[in-house]
């Protein structure tokens, strides 16, 4: 399959996390009743966290943190391609939960101003490289069934490799934008 089909397949994952994570959001009674952003387990310790650090150690973390992501679901991605779907699918389901619950403490346009500055990095970045993680982990799979296959495996990590360095490198202005410019737009 064209890395082409990865990166839809990638999206379709992406897409029905999203659309799994609005409609538990909505579902849910609206607070004050139901779940606050405070009742979600580590989110304030992390945000507290990261405030406590000075901003371009906060960017080191968050890149490290995305970078870390990627690369573990590449090189667990042999294994039925598990690691990537779950990590598109949970991706889009938090992104989903957290926009309806944002939305109704605050507004679409606080969910938009905080999303889409580094969400044109960040979200691209994640498509290519868990589409060519999910594009090497079929090619594995099936040389370990098809000896004919298995001579596909090194052009199929050099061109996948390339894929995730573009994505790696897309997570560096991500985690910059997300450190000093989102916060500026949320205030």
């Amino acid at each position: 399959m064209s890395y082409k089909r990865w990166i839809f397949v990638a999206i379709f994952l992406f897409g029905i996390g999203l659309v799994f994570g609005l409609t538990v959001a909505l579902a849910l009674p609206a607070s004050p009743v139901g779940i606050t952003l405070e009742d979600i387990p580590g989110l304030k310790e992390l945000v507290d966290f990261l405030a406590s650090l000075p901003p371009a150690l906060t960017a080191v973390f968050i890149f490290t943190k995305n970078a870390s992501v990627l690369l573990l679901s590449f090189a667990l991605s042999p294994i039925l391609c598990l690691v990537p779907a779950i990590t598109l699918f949970s991706n889009g389901s938090i992104l989903g939960l957290i926009s309806v619950m944002v939305s109704q403490e605050e507004s679409v346009g606080f969910v938009l101003a905080g999303l889409l500055p580094h969400g044109v990095f960040e979200l691209p970045a994640l498509i290519l490289g868990e589409a060519a993680a999910l594009s090497f982990g079929a090619v594995v799979i099936l040389a370990l069934f098809k000896k004919e296959r298995r001579s596909l495996l090194l052009p199929s990590l050099k061109q996948n490799l390339k894929y995730l360095i573009i994505a790696l490198a897309l997570l560096l202005p991500a985690a910059i934008i997300e450190t000093y410019v989102t916060p500026l737009l949320l205030t």
